[in-house]
């Protein structure tokens, strides 16, 4: 059996570098020869495995706190209460998880680069100690955009519907392989990302800007070079959310979303993008909790599904790397099965790595148990075990040292070279979509700004918000700059205070965030641009909100709020650099959603 897997991989891998070279993108394979002997070694370390120590491999679990052996009082009993351990070291200890993923915030996991370093070492040297000594693989979501993870110290790119407009296939591989090197410098080696979904719905609650666009094929191309980018700095990157999570207007995290594309809709909407990611040589794909019933009529969660897993993702389409599950605590896939049997039926479905399991005793419980009445043989349980080492070994944890040096981290993360190239990306993606009658860029005469609107905080950093932020940018600039943060619900209190400073002003910036048809930031800007001083309207994440919006002299996108971004908006409002981006969705008209208001591709420049 292992000897047809290894075949089969190597016939795919000579097929797809030639589909890889129509998206730009060409990877350094294996030799058959080397493949084979690099998997000897790996079936070695198996065999040296218990069951118990194989299962764990398999497990990707969640942990409090910033240290592996001392965490804070709190967090010790945090992961008490939830995980039955003090610390991530007892954790690995007792399941021999093969991985953990690190969240900011709730999980108090992530502070500062030299802090991740020091938690990063202290889970290896936890991984070191087992009786077969196995380097964890360290995962985060390190999307960029909307969806970030590590903040403060590290650089902060353009995410992936902003690198769509950007439309620049060398900034997208540029991006992630920034990214990467400063994730593999932290000692993470998988991310979560490129996000391979195509955002057909403006209504999708759970993707949106997330996605690089609602065009197939140029969201494959896009996810290629990501791959691609990650792969070059030695990260193990993930296409996700297979089959598809583009055109839904449920979040799975809270319900079970059905996706009604027909196999023929799905073939030409959903499946580029993750055939354009093998054919890059992903290394790891990420399922959806959603009802595919033109792939399975069973309507299984796909994450469950052997009819998308093993039927299309790896026979139709030639996968053979790791599949890894959504977090298995979602409501997705907790509809229908116990928590002790959702890993179970993932693994028999096709799964390798079970990610985020809500009772890590009762899903590591209910696989052994699975596993000693046969019902899940030890022969299936090392085919997942052999694909995940094998991203271990390709992520080089084999070779040498699997800890990171606080050198190379204040050498590598948040490197100057890294943020001027983040600036200069962020700069060809802005978009802007309205520009009557020369508004933008702003005059000489027009130095006295206001700067207001909806003020969403940054991802990993709620004390700076988009307002002030975007304020200070123009006053880096020379503007005369004072703000107003309005809310995303500003009501009318708030919304004469905007008004009344307005007055003498020479032009006004208004922000908006997700607006809708009912949204009272409609209200402001309709406010705004009575009082008859120039407004410029900024979208902060969605490029839809214009259709809600009448007729502004001028619009922008940034696709996202955090500082690469406004500070690049900034410089395009200014007239510092030319506005390049494109729009890579459509938008509808709000009154009337089967009219495009502006098509795929919209973009205007100082030039037109």
């Amino acid at each position: 059996m292992q000897d047809r897997s290894l075949s089969r991989r190597t016939v795919l891998a000579s097929a797809t570098v030639a589909a890889a070279s129509a998206v730009g993108v060409v990877g350094v394979a294996a030799t058959p020869a080397a493949a084979r002997q690099r998997d000897r070694h790996l079936k070695e370390i198996i065999a040296r495995m218990s069951v118990e120590a194989k299962i764990g491999q398999l497990f990707v679990p969640y942990f409090y706190g910033a240290s592996a052996t001392s965490p804070s009082q709190f967090d010790q009993e945090r992961n008490l209460r939830e995980l039955g351990v003090r610390t991530v070291a007892e954790l690995i200890a007792k399941y021999h998880v093969g991985g953990v993923i690190y969240f900011f915030g709730w999980t108090n996991n992530i502070h500062d680069p030299r802090q991740i370093a020091d938690l990063t070492n202290g889970v290896q040297r936890a991984s070191m100690s087992l009786p077969v000594p196995v380097p964890s693989l360290i995962s985060i979501d390190q999307e960029h955009g909307v969806n970030v993870r590590i903040g403060s110290g590290a650089t902060q790119l353009p995410g992936a519907m902003a690198l769509g407009a950007g439309r620049s296939l060398s900034d997208a591989r540029t991006a992630g392989r920034i990214s990467g090197t400063e994730l593999a410098a932290l000692g993470i080696h998988q991310n979560f990302a490129p996000v391979a979904d195509v955002n057909v719905n403006p209504a999708n609650p759970i993707i949106n800007v997330r996605s690089f666009g609602a065009d197939a094929r140029e969201v494959g191309r896009m996810v290629a070079a990501q791959v691609t980018g990650y792969q070059q700095a030695g990260v193990v990157a993930c296409a996700k959310h297979f089959p598809g999570h583009g055109d839904t207007a449920q979040d799975s995290h809270t319900g079970l979303p059905v996706i009604t594309h027909t196999r023929e809709e799905w073939d030409r909407i959903d499946a580029p993008p993750f055939k354009a990611a093998i054919a890059a040589g992903v290394d790891s794909i990420m399922t959806a909790h959603l009802q595919v019933p033109a792939l399975d009529p069973s309507n299984e969660p796909a994450t469950l599904s052997p009819a998308i897993l093993q039927g299309v993702l790896r026979d139709e389409l030639g996968f053979d790397g790791v599949i890894v599950t959504d977090a298995l605590n979602m409501a997705g896939v907790r509809t229908k099965y116990g928590d002790d049997r959702v890993p179970v039926l993932a693994l028999k479905a096709g799964a390798d790595q079970l990610l985020f399991p809500p009772d890590i005793d009762v899903a590591y419980n209910g696989v052994l148990t699975a596993v000693r009445s046969g019902e899940i043989t030890e022969d299936r349980l090392d085919e997942s075990v052999l694909r995940i080492l094998r991203v271990k070994d390709k992520a080089g944890l084999f070779d040498g040292s699997p800890y990171v040096s606080p050198k190379e981290v204040d050498r590598v993360v948040g490197a100057r070279a890294h943020q001027r190239a983040a600036a200069r990306i962020a700069d060809r993606t802005t978009t802007l979509l309205v520009n009557s009658n020369g508004a933008l860029p702003l005059r000489r005469g027009q130095r006295k700004l206001l700067v207001v609107g909806a003020s969403p905080a940054f991802p990993t950093d709620d004390t700076r918000t988009s307002v002030p932020e975007l304020a200070k940018a123009f006053g880096e600039l020379g503007y005369h700059t004072t703000h107003l943060a309005t809310g995303r619900a500003p009501d009318a209190a708030k919304i004469d205070e905007a008004v009344a400073a307005a007055r003498g002003r020479d032009a006004v910036v208004v922000t908006t965030d997700n607006v809708g048809p009912t949204s009272t930031q409609r209200t402001l800007v309709s406010r705004l641009l009575a009082t008859g001083v120039p407004v410029v309207h900024l979208a902060v994440r969605n490029p839809y909100d214009i259709a809600h919006l009448g007729d502004v002299p001028a619009s922008l996108v940034s696709y996202c709020w955090t500082e690469v971004e406004l500070r690049a908006a900034a410089r395009v409002i200014a007239g510092r650099v030319d506005p390049r981006g494109r729009l890579p969705v459509p938008v509808q008209r709000a009154d009337d959603p089967t009219r495009v208001l502006f098509r795929s591709g919209h973009g205007l420049s100082y030039d037109d």
